[in-house]
């Protein structure tokens, strides 16, 4: 049966700027508007956690892990237009530039599956470490990466032999991935480490750290979690998960050049097409944080459903 989209009106979501927030335990997503306010939500199957929305627009992609599901939306008419069942519950997924294999993290079962949005098949099975959470498909289509939290590990799968070619060993608990604009570098999120790991890509090995410490924070209240770095490979951003604050970090330096304080557990994040603005999903605060990145400070606190998990946004 469709579900559909309460209170948005209009034809067509492309390039609204409408924001979407997956929230683990109320089953839903809430829409923003380009003025900070909610304007709607829609049930989806449980536990909506990794979204994307797909490269020509018109369709958003779930991963409900509760339902062992991948849910498809339109995002013109809001309705749920394919369910791909019997796919092991999916934490997180990135999309193969070719737009059509989705290479999927399955939490409990220690593996990444890929699976063919046009046929519905599960191609291929890759066994990883307990508990893969991050994937990253690399732009030219070449490497997937996948991160084994509970293996402190990160495999490299080669995407033409269809193999696992290396496994690089991370510190404590590997969560999400950003990828350097000029693909020399990988950043891995350490949550129990409180650390970023940087990841030489030619090399496959690891070639620094970067330490976070917000004023007033103990060591072990230092979570990382979401990372993503803007286009011109200048500034990143951390979501320090129970430290409760983001850190802005210089790339090229590898510092931190600021700590912004948000809602309680940061560790969903999305920059809006310009980079003018970062959305944090707060987990254990159910809200919002909306950051203007040229002043470091937000602007607003949304509230919206219980346990926010991911943003995506249609810019």
């Amino acid at each position: 049966m469709s579900l559909l989209l309460a209170a948005v009106a209009g034809p067509s979501l492309a390039g609204t700027g409408l924001v979407f927030v997956s929230h683990e335990r109320s089953d839903n997503i809430v829409v923003l508007n380009r003025a900070d306010e909610v304007v709607g939500q829609f049930k989806t199957c449980a536990r909506p956690r990794g979204m994307r929305r797909t490269p020509d627009g018109k369709s958003l992609i779930v991963a409900c892990g509760n339902d062992d599901t991948i849910a498809v939306y339109d995002m013109a008419t809001r309705t749920l237009v394919k369910r791909f069942r019997d796919i092991p519950d999916p934490e997180t997924f990135d999309l193969h530039p070719n737009g059509r294999d989705l290479y999927i993290s399955n939490e409990d079962d220690s593996e990444a599956t890929v699976l063919d949005l046009e046929t519905g098949e599960v191609k291929a099975h890759y066994a990883t470490g307990p508990e893969p959470e991050g994937v990253l498909a690399t732009p030219d289509g070449k490497r997937v990466f996948v991160a084994s939290e509970a293996a402190n590990l990160v495999h490299v799968i080669d995407v033409e032999s269809g193999k696992i070619v290396k496994d690089i060993l991370t510190a404590t608990r590997p969560r999400r991935f950003a990828l350097s604009p000029d693909g020399r570098e990988l950043w891995v999120s350490c949550e129990l480490s409180g650390i970023v790991d940087i990841i030489d890509t030619a090399s496959l090995q690891s070639k620094g750290q970067i330490a976070f410490l917000p004023k007033g924070m103990r060591r072990e209240q230092v979570t990382p979690v979401d990372l993503v770095m803007s286009r011109d490979g200048k500034t990143a951003y951390v979501a320090l998960g129970r430290a409760n604050h983001v850190a802005v970090v210089d790339v090229a330096s590898r510092s931190v050049k600021d700590y912004i304080l948000v809602g309680r557990r940061p560790w969903g994040l999305r920059f809006s097409a310009d980079e003018k603005t970062l959305y944090v999903a707060n987990g254990l605060s159910d809200d919002v944080s909306i950051i203007e990145t040229a002043t470091q400070k937000v602007r607003k606190t949304v509230p919206v459903g219980m346990v926010p998990y991911a943003v995506v946004i249609d810019d």
